[in-house]
């Protein structure tokens, strides 16, 4: 059916028919009539206080559903504050929709109020980018940037949208289907050496399987277990990858890499095959590469044929959709014993005793708070110490459960994720785990989780400093802590009581169930502080330049 809309009342249109239910936001001069057109629309929109902010809780909903996020800013400050989520969604292939304001096609390079060439400054932090000359096309170009941020490896995709445009009036017909010179994701399937995968697979005396992001985009984690329990095969993860195996189970290793789990660590180093699924091996994963299971086979299987022997050669490779391919080898390899190597990776995690911490340790306050939510709760993080302290000491055994920026490693991440999460959760309670630093980063937005009423609870884990760089600093660089112990100038609590969320503090172990307990019990938000040490390090750890072999062990307790 064809319709005469204004290009604003096209947008709007277009999102409905995209099944979208929310939007996050930030009006603007140049998104004015786009906001006149939502204001007749069911679509719910959420208002953030900054647009990155609203770019991070569009993601933190697309991470949390499987669903695009989507997200409206205006020209000029709105668009370049919004590059950070860009980039931050396209290192870790979070489908998200940017819409974004721009001046008139007329003013357009004339250095108008308000005008930033984001078109230009975002092209390598997208996936696609339509920058929108008249309103005739915007039904393509919507349709199209859904199935682009979703189809192959998903990403993020920008919407630039002349100020005059949204005004002119066009002919709607919305597309069912939409194609693109170039862009054939379905073709990019290469299973070419699919039986010397089977067979590398069923000579394996001691292979570990890496299951990163693309397992959770690909909605394979069911299948994955179903693979690993078949054929006694140890699973680690990346930090993208937590929830697709259930940590805790027998054959889960844990987050694999520079700050990762002794046994997964060792388990690939002593592995003869590596099976990647899902998993770019970043150096974040590998360490050096050179030094990565020397003594392994590498298989990698990956969406992206892009990412085949990018960082590391693998001396066999599948190119395609995780799910369709790990449901293909269930089928074909054969079950064998693998008990020796089972024992040996028990071994590996009875020696992973970590040593406590003299007051107020990370890894029991995050084992303490985990114990009091279920395995739905989704936990979100912010970035450095508190990101790995997370990493390694919360279980997560449902996919879509563990919200972190992985690639880009965004301070500010977290707050406005857990709002983004939340909201599609319908208002299930959402943990952000924080550190003082990254706590401020994005701290405007727990007006937005007053404002929304929303069950976001913010744990700070405060050690008065930038901890992570201080550690590098403490280790590597002599002890000479320049520009990061400089503490926040007021008790983190009270900022939050500033905005009106209850605050709370944590100084004794006796304190962090009950505490916690309050908190959780909360209708709406909360912070809980959690004063701890300020040597406090994380552990193990792969030195910058160094192999897994090379790892620095926390001494056993």
């Amino acid at each position: 059916m064809t319709m005469r809309l204004r290009g604003a009342q096209m947008i709007v249109r277009a999102l409905e028919m995209e099944g979208v239910d929310v939007v996050f936001g930030y009006p603007g001069g140049t998104v004015i009539p786009l906001y006149d057109a939502l204001y007749d629309s069911k679509i719910r929109h959420v208002l953030m206080r900054h647009e990155q902010a609203v770019g991070h809780a569009a993601d933190g909903y697309a991470r949390a559903t499987g669903r695009p996020g989507v997200c409206i800013v205006t020209s000029g400050p709105g668009a370049t504050n919004i590059v950070t989520p860009l980039a931050t969604a396209h290192m870790d292939s979070t489908p998200i929709i940017v819409i974004a304001g721009q001046v008139a096609t007329k003013s357009m390079g004339t250095d108008a109020f308000q005008e930033a060439d984001i078109f230009g400054c975002s092209m390598s932090m997208v996936k696609h980018s339509f920058l929108l000359k008249n309103a005739s096309e915007i039904p393509t170009a919507v349709r199209g940037a859904f199935y682009i941020a979703t189809s192959g490896r998903p990403g993020p995709v920008l919407i630039v949208l002349p100020v005059n445009v949204q005004n002119e009036e066009a002919d709607f017909k919305y597309p069912h289907k939409v194609e693109f010179p170039g862009y054939h994701p379905e073709k990019l399937k290469d299973l070419s050496m699919w039986n010397q995968v089977v067979d590398c697979i069923n000579g394996a005396d001691r292979p570990v399987l890496i299951a990163g992001g693309g397992v959770i985009h690909s909605g394979a984690s069911d299948i994955l277990r179903s693979f690993a329990d078949k054929f006694s095969i140890p699973v680690a993860t990346t930090l993208m990858g937590k929830g697709t195996y259930p940590e805790g189970e027998h054959l889960s290793l844990g987050m694999a890499g520079m700050h990762g789990r002794v046994a997964a660590n060792r388990a690939i180093m002593e592995a003869d095959l590596v099976i990647g699924v899902g998993t770019r091996f970043s150096d974040r994963t590998t360490g050096n590469v050179s030094r990565f299971a020397q003594n392994a086979k590498i298989i990698h299987i990956d969406a992206d044929p892009a990412e085949i022997n990018k960082n590391l050669m693998a001396q066999y490779y599948l190119v395609g959709d995780a799910g369709e391919i790990i449901s293909g080898l269930l089928e074909e390899v054969k079950a064998r014993d693998r008990t020796e190597w089972l024992k040996r990776i028990e071994l590996f995690k009875s020696k992973e005793g970590y040593s406590e911490a003299q007051a107020l340790s990370p890894r029991c306050l995050l084992w303490t708070l985990r114990g009091l939510v279920d395995d739905r709760s989704v936990v979100t993080t912010e970035v450095g110490q508190n990101q790995m302290w997370s990493a390694l000491h919360w279980d997560a055994r449902i996919p879509r459960t563990f919200l972190s920026s992985g690639g880009l490693g965004t301070m500010g991440y977290g707050l406005p994720a857990a709002v983004g999460a939340c909201i599609a959760g319908s208002g299930r309670p959402v943990v952000c785990i924080s550190g003082d630093g990254s706590f401020l980063m994005n701290v405007q937005e727990l007006e937005t989780c007053v404002r929304y009423n929303l069950p976001v609870k913010v744990v700070v884990l405060n050690n008065s400093s930038l901890g992570m760089v201080r550690q590098w600093q403490e280790l590597f660089w002599s002890g000479r802590y320049s520009a990061t112990l400089e503490p926040p100038s007021c008790p983190l609590v009270e900022i939050a009581r500033g905005f009106g969320v209850p605050g709370f503090q944590i100084r004794s172990p006796e304190e962090m169930k009950p505490t916690f307990q309050e908190a959780l019990d909360l209708k709406g938000p909360a912070v809980v502080e959690c004063l701890i040490s300020t040597s406090e390090k994380v552990f193990p750890m792969v030195p910058p330049g160094g192999g897994m072999d090379e790892m620095i062990v926390e001494a056993q307790s």
